[in-house]
């Protein structure tokens, strides 16, 4: 079973990721994969708002 997303802690992962690619002590190869974990939150985030917007424009119509 799949669990719920959590719109809040991607959020707060994403800027995790911002800080830690910022930082200069991370190393290349660590942002590489950071920057592909960010990747794959943010199509997440856009999936979840662009559900929920779907939702909403269907209850205007209703």
């Amino acid at each position: 079973m799949k669990e719920k997303f959590d719109y809040a802690k991607a959020v707060e992962e994403l800027e995790k990721i911002e800080r830690l690619v910022q930082d200069p002590s991370t190393p290349l190869d660590k942002i590489d994969e950071l920057l592909k974990r960010a990747a794959g939150l943010i199509a997440d985030c856009r999936k979840y708002l662009r559900t929920i917007r779907e939702s909403y424009e269907e209850d205007l119509r209703n």
